[in-house]
């Protein structure tokens, strides 16, 4: 069987060194065969060669976590969950079984063992952004709301430049109704990228939201002018011609009132 490897020359020059510097057990050789598998999106046969690892070697974690990516991938977040749980009892220290726990917990829907695990992940790696913000999405589901945008907040903080940490404050301020709230998030997103296109898009919809629609109108076309071919593009240009209606006829009402 022919295995086409979907990565970048850099990564399987790394991953071919890699294992060149190892020795040749059994193990090794399944190993190999089974990350070659995964890279190449053979996800159900590099799991069985992963199964094989754990069974020579009980301690081997990359196996283990090669297991649960491949069990994540095929959407069979209970069998990823109970590999990790089992790298657990002899791999305390390991960031990544922590977070793919978490994530697999996330996934079942099952907030309260994620958070655990999430939390255990960013004591061991405290830089890691993903991890704090898998953790703020927890507390999002749990509708702790206050908490998520604490854990945001403290990210921006800590790491201005990170536009993600932005992105999810915002969206989770706009789910609360406080749109004038979001809209001062969004601004700042550009002031750090001026061409990020999606910040004028969730402006817009902030505006639009407060009855602002001349500032909407304005944000819609920002957004059109960086991202011409948006699959929302028909659905934004139906709104603002709505919208020009709306303007146009508070304007006519104004002029009214004048008169009167």
């Amino acid at each position: 069987m022919t295995i086409r490897v979907n990565c970048g020359n850099d990564d399987l020059s790394k991953f071919i060194q890699k294992r060149e510097l190892e020795p040749q057990s059994e193990s090794y050789i399944l190993t190999v065969k089974a990350e070659a598998l995964r890279l190449a999106n053979l996800h159900k046969d590099a799991v069985e060669k992963y199964l094989q690892v754990v069974m020579l070697d009980r301690t081997n974690v990359e196996a283990y976590l090669g297991a649960a990516y491949c069990y994540k991938h095929l959407e069979k977040f209970d069998k990823a969950i109970k590999i990790l749980e089992s790298a657990k009892d002899f791999c305390e220290e390991n960031f990544n079984v922590y977070l793919e726990l978490g994530l697999c917990y996330m996934n079942t829907g099952e907030i309260c063992k994620a958070m655990p695990n999430l939390m255990s992940a960013i004591k061991l790696d405290r830089t890691n952004l993903n991890a704090q913000i898998q953790l703020a999405h927890a507390h999002e589901f749990c509708e702790e709301t206050d908490m998520a945008l604490m854990i945001y907040q403290k990210i921006i903080e800590q790491n201005s430049a990170y536009i993600r940490a932005y992105e999810h404050k915002a969206n989770l301020l706009m789910s609360l109704g406080r749109f004038k709230d979001a809209s001062k998030v969004l601004y700042d997103v550009i002031k750090i990228n001026p061409d990020f296109y999606r910040a004028y898009m969730g402006i817009a919809l902030c505006f639009d939201k407060m009855n602002r629609y001349s500032d909407a109108i304005r944000y819609y076309r920002m957004y059109l002018s960086r991202k011409p071919n948006s699959k929302d593009k028909d659905d934004i240009l139906e709104r603002l011609k709505d919208l020009k209606e709306k303007v146009g006829s508070s304007k006519l009402s104004n002029v009214e009132l004048k008169i009167v």
